[in-house]
């Protein structure tokens, strides 16, 4: 059985046109969550936390996709 991890985390940008934080030791991580549902509804949950703070933004990150040695590494831009 393949095992699916997603990290949920955010952090205030320095703009919020670009996905580049402001403070990386300032970063928020939610946790780690066995499914994509799981996932989203905690990123949902913080993004609409935040939604008045407009540099604030809050990411999935799938770490299986990581970890799978066999498959070669993609782009991380896709968090965005």
């Amino acid at each position: 059985m393949t095992q699916r991890l997603h990290l949920v985390f955010g952090g205030e940008l320095v703009s919020p046109s670009e996905n580049v934080f402001k403070n990386v030791d300032d970063l928020h991580v939610v946790g780690i969550f066995p499914s994509y549902d799981a996932a989203y509804d905690a990123w949902k949950n913080e993004a609409q936390r935040t939604v008045d703070n407009a540099h604030m933004r809050y990411f999935i990150a799938h770490l299986h996709r990581l970890r799978d040695e066999e498959t070669e590494a993609s782009a991380t831009e896709e968090l965005g």
